[in-house]
C-alpha cells in the first residue's frame, strides 16, 4: 500500500506551506506557498542569513523594498527545488488599498522578472478584501496571477470567482478553530465547518463552471485534509505532510466535479460588504488573519532594520 501522501497526489496538488527548504526537498510537494509569518520563521534560519543581509542591501533604506526582496530571494530557492509555482504576498497592511496592492504585486512580478524567474511560476498572494478582489482582477487581466488568501466565507468565494482570480485559498483550520471555540465542542471529518465551507466553494465552482482554483489551506489535523481528498489543490504543512507520508491506510477521494452546487449569483459591493457584516466568523477571523500579518511584517521588517 502506497502512503496516504502519495494517495492524495493522485487527485489532489499538493502544495507545501512553509519556506523550509529542507522540508519541501523531502516531501516534493508540486507548488509552495509563504507569508509574512512563514518569511519570519524563514529569516531565523542560518542558511537564509546571506539572503536577508542581500535584501537588506538592495532596500537601500526602504524596508518595504526590502522585505519584497528577502520574500523573492526565498521564492527563488524554493523553486530550485519544485516543479511547479511559488506564492509570495503583499504586505497586509495594504489590504484596504487596492491601488497600494497593485503597486506593490506589480514589485514583486518585476523583482522575480530581474531574476529570471517567468510570471507563470508566481502567484501573488492578497487579502480577499473588496479591495483587494478589485486590485486582483486588474492583475489578471494583465497578466499576472493570484492567490486570494484570507478566506472564510462564501462571499468572499462568489466575488473572487466573478472577479477571475486563479486561485484561492480558505482557510480551513481557523474557521474550524472559531466555531470550536464559540461553540465549545470539536468536530471531526464532514460535520467540521471548516471541511464543510470549502466542499460548499468547491461545488459552486464546479456546477458553474467557474475556472478558479480551490486550494484548502490552514489544517490543524490530518482528518481536516483527508475529508477534503480530491480538493483542486491543499496547500499543507511540513509535519502534516510527514503524517500522511508516514500512513499507509487507504485514503478516499472526498470531493468530485459533478456534484450539486448552489445557482450562480454575483455579488456588488454592497451586497458583498452585507454578507460579510452577517457573517460573524468571517469578519472576525480576516480581521485578526490581516491583523497577525501585519505584526510578522513589521517583525520582519525590524529584522531587516537591525542589519542595516
Amino acid at each position: 500500500m502506497t502512503s496516504k501522501l502519495e494517495q492524495l497526489k493522485q487527485f489532489t496538488t499538493v502544495v507545501a506551506d512553509t519556506g523550509d527548504l529542507d522540508a519541501i526537498a523531502r516531501l516534493q510537494p508540486v507548488d509552495a506557498t509563504t507569508n509574512p509569518s512563514l518569511l519570519l520563521k524563514a529569516a531565523a534560519l542560518p542558511r537564509y542569513t546571506d539572503l536577508l543581509q542581500q535584501a537588506v542591501d538592495a532596500g537601500q533604506g526602504d524596508l518595504g523594498l526590502a522585505c519584497d526582496h528577502f520574500a523573492v530571494a526565498v521564492g527563488q530557492e524554493i523553486l530550485k527545488v519544485i516543479p511547479g509555482r511559488i506564492s509570495t504576498e503583499v504586505d497586509a497592511r495594504l489590504s484596504f488599498d487596492t491601488d497600494a496592492t497593485l503597486r506593490r504585486a506589480e514589485r514583486l512580478i518585476g523583482l522575480y522578472d530581474q531574476a529570471g524567474i517567468g510570471r507563470e511560476r508566481v502567484l501573488i498572494k492578497i487579502a480577499s478584501t473588496w479591495e483587494g478582489i478589485r486590485a486582483a482582477e486588474q492583475l489578471e487581466k494583465a497578466g499576472i496571477q493570484t492567490n486570494l488568501t484570507l478566506l472564510f466565507a462564501f462571499a468572499q468565494a462568489q466575488a473572487c470567482a466573478d472577479a477571475g482570480v486563479f486561485l484561492i485559498s480558505p482557510f480551513v483550520g481557523r474557521i474550524y478553530d472559531w466555531y470550536k471555540k464559540a461553540e465549545g465542542r470539536d468536530y471531526v471529518g464532514s460535520e467540521d465547518p471548516g471541511v464543510r465551507s470549502v466542499t460548499r466553494i468547491y461545488d459552486y465552482y464546479k456546477a458553474n463552471a467557474y475556472q478558479t482554483v480551490v486550494m484548502g489551506a490552514s489544517f490543524r489535523n490530518q482528518g481536516q485534509i483527508e475529508a477534503l481528498a480530491g480538493c483542486d489543490r491543499l496547500t499543507i504543512s511540513p509535519d502534516l505532510l510527514q503524517k500522511l507520508a508516514d500512513d499507509q491506510g487507504q485514503l478516499e477521494r472526498v470531493l468530485t466535479p459533478g456534484a450539486a452546487g448552489e445557482a450562480r449569483h454575483s455579488l456588488d459591493e454592497r451586497a458583498y460588504r452585507w454578507a460579510m457584516n452577517e457573517d460573524a466568523m468571517a469578519t472576525e477571523k480576516l480581521a485578526e488573519g490581516i491583523r497577525l500579518f501585519a505584526r510578522d511584517q513589521e517583525k520582519l521588517e525590524a529584522l531587516l532594520s537591525a542589519k542595516a
